[in-house]
């Protein structure tokens, strides 16, 4: 069995920063080392969003169009964790933000199909 929760969400205002964090847990914690994991996000009334994700072995990164230069994606192996860097935050960032293991991490196409997922940490960003 391996879970994820997500932390460090909040309400900041526009140009603001963030860290989020998604810790694993279970009896299979050793494994989680060997997904890609990712972050999505979705604001009411839209659909969901891959923000960035990270590979197993830290090599291979994406960023949506919107995140990249302001935010970072980075793992941890011995904390068994993932963070989320996101500086000069903007009202449109707003949103519930999932961590997830997923099937693969693409430089290009981004985030694959989810294996497992977080309950979300909430981000609002207003003045």
């Amino acid at each position: 069995q391996l879970q994820v929760a997500e932390f460090g969400g909040g309400l900041v205002h526009p140009g603001g920063s963030l860290r989020l964090s998604c810790a694993a847990s279970g009896e299979s914690i050793m494994y989680f080392r060997h997904y890609d994991v990712g972050w999505f996000r979705q604001a009411p009334g839209k659909e969901r969003e891959g923000v960035s994700c990270i590979g197993t072995s830290s090599q291979t990164t994406y960023y949506v169009d919107s995140a990249k230069g302001r935010f970072t994606i980075s793992r941890d192996y011995v904390k068994n964790s993932i963070f989320l860097e996101m500086n000069y935050l903007k009202p449109e960032d707003t949103g519930t933000y999932y961590c997830a293991a997923i099937a693969a991490c693409d430089v290009a196409t981004g985030l694959g199909e989810v294996y497992f997922s977080g309950q979300g940490t909430q981000v609002t960003v207003s003045s």
